[in-house]
């Protein structure tokens, strides 16, 4: 069997949907990395797929991935009561509605003192506005220190980085490995900082934050993490926040293609900003696949997939699934108007159980920066003018080429 990694580097968010179609469905077989492989879509393929008698994550990421994306050493990497206990101060940060709401809140007033900084007739590149004000937001509520300016604007740049470069070879890879280890480096030694300040992490007089949490969390051994470990944790909250803003520039590009839907996003009656946040990450391309390697022989709808095997679920695959999904290559927020999707049915930032498994804690996060910023978005006076738009799948992770200018009126 032909290793796919060339032509999934080639293909981009084509490759493994194309490669189901050629195959016929099923249990698509394939090589990566020099590793068999298969690939799995569909709600039954993600309740398989996180089940860790099926998959496991432990060294199923590939080195260049935790360099740049992920870091070493992160919750992404562990299995069984080590991940359970990692997760839980996920979960604690990223699910609780005050401050989920908290967060909304911040990112809402960086909206506005951003707006008030754009100049009529300006023109600005939208992704990088976003991108700044979303790092802003979260470090303020984080606890990470805004100042000085400066600062915030490099790990705004580098946060973007870590993002923009897991996926490539090339010199983005590079830019995101640098970005990495100089942030890990920088948060490191405020967990320090914090560390000599309060060794025993229970002065109540200091404020609840996401930088104190993860300072005073002990793992499953009952030791505090590293400082570099507890570092790249920290930027496992800070980096997926600022990564919405792919989605907010998603969401400008959907309202250009189809201005109609301009007046009811500003209204937002009913939930349809949410709604609109739903088919945002439905329609547009994030990340391609999540993968993890067998720990056994296990057997998938009577097909045996041997230990080792690298198990990869097919996300942007099984959001343009026209078995899932009616018109799936057309935006259409209506589809989730009246009604949440079910857990493992839209999938753009993996799927699973939250609390206990491998899903994505910042789906939360993600739906109120976008259901906060996407109104204001649709009510913002501005022209789009010529530019490159075009979405290339071959790029992961994708952006309208152009960052998305517009020109405030």
């Amino acid at each position: 069997m032909l290793d796919s990694t060339l032509p999934l580097l080639s293909q981009g968010y084509a490759w493994l949907p194309d490669l189901t179609r050629k195959q016929g469905g099923g249990v698509v077989r394939t090589r990566l990395l020099g590793k068999p492989a298969v690939a799995l879509r569909g709600p039954a393929a993600v309740a398989f797929f996180y089940d860790e008698a099926h998959v496991r994550r432990r060294t199923a990421l590939p080195e260049p991935i935790l360099s740049t994306l992920f870091g070493h050493g992160a919750v992404h990497t562990l299995d069984g009561e080590e991940h359970r206990r990692r997760k839980a101060l996920f979960v604690s940060l990223l699910t609780d509605a005050s401050g989920v709401a908290r967060l909304a809140d911040l990112v809402a007033e960086e909206w506005e003192r951003a707006r008030k900084e754009w100049s009529s007739g300006s023109r600005l590149t939208l992704f990088d506005e976003v991108s700044l004000l979303l790092t802003r937001a979260v470090c303020a509520w984080t606890g990470v220190p805004t100042e000085p300016e400066d600062d915030v604007r490099l790990l705004a740049r580098d946060l973007v980085a870590m993002v923009d470069g897991f996926a490539t070879a090339g010199p983005r890879h590079w830019r995101a490995r640098r970005a990495r280890a100089r942030q890990e480096e920088r948060l490191a030694g405020l967990i320090e900082e914090i560390r000599r300040a309060d060794p025993s992490g229970s002065d109540a007089a200091q404020p609840s934050t996401a930088l104190r949490a993860v300072a005073a969390h002990r793992d499953a051994d009952g030791r505090p993490l590293d400082a570099r470990t507890a570092a790249v944790e920290l930027l496992n909250v800070l980096r997926p926040t600022v990564a919405v803003t792919w989605f907010v520039v998603f969401g400008a590009h959907a309202l250009h293609r189809k201005p109609e839907l301009r007046a009811p996003l500003a209204e937002d009656r009913d939930g349809y900003a949410r709604a609109f946040a739903h088919e945002v990450r439905r329609f547009y391309p994030f990340a391609p696949f999540v993968a993890g390697l067998a720990p056994q022989d296990v057997e998938w709808r009577g097909q045996r997939i041997a230990e080792g095997t690298m198990v990869l679920l097919d996300l942007y695959g099984q959001n343009h699934d026209p078995e899932l999904w009616n018109d799936p290559y057309t935006f259409d927020p209506e589809r989730f108007t009246g009604r949440e999707p079910g857990r493992d049915e839209l999938v753009p930032q993996g799927g699973g159980e939250v609390s206990g498994g491998h899903r994505c804690p910042g789906e939360d996060v993600t739906l109120a920066v976008l259901s906060t910023l996407l109104p204001r978005l649709a009510r913002l006076d501005h022209h789009v003018p010529g530019q490159d738009l075009r979405i290339p799948l071959r790029r992961v992770p994708t952006l309208p080429r152009s960052g998305f200018v517009i020109e405030p009126v």
